[in-house]
């Protein structure tokens, strides 16, 4: 088969569209039956939409996030394959459901919509990566994510190497006054990833301010590597 005979503009009905960071939207309208009960996600939905990406994980889930809030369809699952295109980090799997294709549809193009935006809070570089994330409400992907508390502030970092995340995370913790939610090492709630991980909540602006302290020191720490690490998008925070 010439596989350049396929066009790069996909004309499928599961195609919804991409976004940065290798990010891919799909949505299935009647999953197989058989299949969807070895998939463990329950059988309450048979219309199904799709992110999936190499590179990122809290900017497409804080994506997903919000969609959800937005739209009539719920999160089912959410993976963290051992990814980042052979760096040090995680790629993405999510799966939300809804009893209309089109419902579930909105909410996938919103979350590839959201994905270019927050991927301005992700920092790579030749040595390792930083990324960070804020939601002054945090919804059900957070929380199945990350163990979010619904409808409060939510703070994300990541750091690689793992050393860094860790000062990053110090930094944090002594920056305001906020409170661990979920704390992940290479040997502890990752797919082994070269990453310390910490998740924030607490008052919206004492969250904000330790994430942004988090980025400085981190960043800091990265570029004393050796290199300036790439932004697929426009910082946020």
């Amino acid at each position: 088969m010439d596989v350049h005979s396929i066009s790069t503009h996909c004309t499928r009905t599961e195609f919804v569209g991409t976004a940065v960071l290798d990010t891919i939207g799909l949505v299935i309208s009647g999953i197989d039956d058989t299949l969807l009960k070895e998939m463990n996600i329950g059988t309450k939905y048979r219309c199904l939409g799709l992110l999936s990406s190499r590179t990122g994980a809290a900017g497409q889930i804080t994506a997903v996030d919000d969609a959800v809030k937005a739209t009539n369809t719920e999160v089912l699952s959410i993976e963290l394959p051992r990814d980042t295109k052979g760096w040090g980090g995680h790629g993405n799997y999510i799966i939300i459901g809804g009893n209309d294709i089109s419902d579930v549809r909105h909410a996938i193009e919103l979350s590839l919509s959201l994905t270019n935006k927050y991927a301005g809070e992700v920092y790579i570089s030749q040595s390792g990566h930083l990324e960070f994330a804020f939601s002054a409400s945090a919804g059900p992907a957070l929380s199945k994510a990350f163990h979010a508390e619904s409808g409060q502030a939510f703070g994300f970092m990541a750091g690689s190497p793992a050393a860094i995340g860790l000062v990053m995370a110090d930094t944090a913790m002594k920056a305001s006054s906020v409170h661990i939610i979920s704390y992940m090492t290479p040997d502890r709630g990752t797919s082994h990833s070269n990453e310390v991980i910490l998740a924030l909540s607490g008052d919206a602006s004492a969250v904000k301010e330790a994430v942004l302290q988090a980025r400085q020191v981190g960043l800091e720490l990265l570029i004393s590597m050796g290199s300036y690490p790439e932004i697929p998008g426009e910082p946020y925070l």
